[in-house]
């Protein structure tokens, strides 16, 4: 079992992780145009993203050269370790290259294989939400999920509506989507922000990378939120998610598999 103080240290640097790339995010969210490439799977990437992980990478390299790291733009090292950092340095490039503070840093780190800290931060907005499964801090005041107890009377969010409704044809998207009683795409990372403050009700994705997924669940967890798949698995191996505080998200999962 990992020592109190161990986590303590790790989560510090955790956000001297955040601090580090809120410096260099900010400072191109502060240019006028920040050149874009578009990779293989057709996503956007910019200098920006480039030059922040390459940072926090040897950021980590330098305090725990024994640590494995998953980043999105320059691949794995390492992930047998015990200790494995995931990195998504700018999670929304879209809204990013937009100016649009919908964005975020996701930052992770999993132990044994599961995550242990999760970080989101905004730097424009100077938001950032830590948690560990068990506590989870917004601007380091103590958050929860909302108590909302029904989605006719939530809030729900995703990142795109396209995706949910082409991705998942076999779930009743629309339905959920029709049922709740606000709908926006305040999305990627913010979205989960949102509901881990009590801002927002329910978030739902279709699809997640890795480094999208890990940082989130310490968080969500340890805010009280209830997190699965869009089936209702264990979403740490899947690839959507649904998550809000336990009694909403059961009548969420019910409506998106009702039929």
């Amino acid at each position: 079992m990992l020592a109190e103080k161990h986590l303590n240290e790790l989560r510090n640097f955790a956000e001297k992780l955040a601090d580090a790339a809120r410096e260099i995010v900010s400072g191109y969210h502060a240019k006028f145009y920040t050149e874009i490439e578009t990779k293989k799977d057709g996503s956007p990437v910019t200098v920006a993203d480039k030059e922040c992980e390459r940072a926090l990478r040897a950021m980590i390299r330098e305090t725990y050269p024994q640590h494995g790291i998953i980043g999105e733009e320059f691949g794995n090292e390492n992930t047998d370790a015990e200790f494995v950092w995931s990195l998504d340095p700018i999670d929304g490039t879209k809204s990013f290259v937009s100016r649009v503070s919908l964005y975020g840093i996701l930052l992770g780190l999993l132990y044994q294989g599961k995550p242990l800290i999760g970080v989101i931060d905004q730097p424009m907005t100077r938001e950032r939400i830590v948690g560990d499964s068990r506590d989870t801090r917004y601007n380091g005041v103590p958050v929860r999920v909302s108590d909302t107890p029904s989605v006719d009377k939530a809030l729900l969010l995703t990142t795109d509506l396209i995706d949910c409704e082409t991705k998942h044809p076999n779930e009743n998207w629309n339905a959920l989507l029709h049922r709740a009683r606000l709908f926006r795409t305040w999305g990627d990372c913010y979205g989960y922000l949102l509901v881990a403050n009590g801002r927002a009700d329910i978030m739902a994705d279709p699809e997640l990378s890795p480094w999208d997924l890990y940082p989130l669940l310490p968080i969500l967890r340890g805010a009280g939120a209830q997190v699965t798949d869009w089936n209702g698995n264990d979403p740490l191996n899947a690839k959507s998610i649904l998550t809000a505080n336990p009694r909403l998200h059961a009548e969420a999962l019910e409506i998106l598999n009702r039929g």
